[in-house]
């Protein structure tokens, strides 16, 4: 919750869904968390079947069927919390990173309450990740009981591409040397989405692996596209239809030259062009 709570208002809220499949968030002091709280966002952050802390049975609860019916506890983390009265409806949010980013994109697929997503280096098609993955050996026999040759349906069932008819507006981030997520499975989903006149972007973070924490000033940067997406779609922004637009007047390179930290390489695919990595952000 924001420091300045107040229970009689209305706030906006992100769900931020960790990555493994098989994490946990515990008790521990996260910086992004509490940078977007400083900007007035309730952060809601859950451990849903699959997560480990809990035991084998509830951790293998997703075995062979991930993503599936974590759907149902991510929703109704946000329903427990909505149901206190502060948070503001119709501004709901969604993020997530790694297997984050697989579950935001299960979920903008199958419901429509979230006003806009951010889906951090995903998993799209668990077929195509099956074979370009660096660890898609060792996983694809483990979470299926197939390969995807064999059992091709299944693949398609569990993946977000399947559902990609019915998507909240949606901002994609990997990093361009991601081995883990490759870099293919965001860019199969952008043509997807805009195949299907779905509003989204793709930034490509160069030389990131999985993570995209390489540099500090790649993090922070994925911070505020991150941000910048969510206001975009806000009830109160007034150009929702408008690109998004650089946020150099955020950042000063150590030279204390303004320098912009992305370049457009195509119409709406983004690539960050950092050349120190070292930057400080104003207030």
């Amino acid at each position: 919750k924001p420091a300045d709570f107040d229970p009689d208002k209305k706030y906006p809220m992100i769900l931020y869904i960790h990555g493994g499949p098989h994490g946990m968030y515990g008790v521990s002091f996260s910086f992004e968390f509490q940078w977007l709280v400083a900007q007035g966002y309730v952060v809601l952050y859950t451990n849903p079947r699959g997560s480990t802390g809990y035991g084998h049975e509830f951790g293998n609860l997703i075995d062979k069927a991930y993503p599936g019916d974590d759907y149902y506890d991510l929703m109704s983390g946000g329903d427990a919390v909505t149901e206190r009265g502060y948070i503001d409806e119709d501004q709901l949010y969604i993020t997530g990173g790694s297997g984050g980013g697989v579950l935001t994109c299960w979920l903008v697929g199958r419901t429509d309450r979230f006003r806009a997503g951010v889906s951090q280096y995903p998993v799209i098609n668990w077929d195509s990740w099956v074979g370009t993955a660096n660890i898609g050996y060792s996983v694809g026999w483990r979470w299926f009981e197939k390969w995807p040759w064999e059992d091709p349906q299944h693949y398609h069932e569990r993946s977000p591409s399947a559902l990609v008819g019915n998507v909240t507006p949606l901002l994609l981030i990997t990093g361009e040397n991601d081995w883990r997520n490759p870099i293919a499975e965001a860019e199969q989903y952008y043509r997807a989405l805009k195949i299907q006149k779905i509003a989204a972007v793709m930034v490509r973070v160069p030389g990131e692996a999985h993570g995209v924490r390489g540099r500090p000033s790649h993090y922070i940067a994925k911070m505020l596209h991150i941000k910048e997406w969510f206001e975009k779609y806000s009830p109160d922004s007034e150009n929702e239809e408008d690109k998004i637009e650089p946020s150099t007047c955020r950042y000063s390179i150590v030279s204390k030259q303004a320098e912009p930290y992305w370049t457009r390489c195509s119409k709406e695919i983004i690539t960050m062009r950092i050349k120190i990595a070292s930057i400080f952000v104003e207030d």
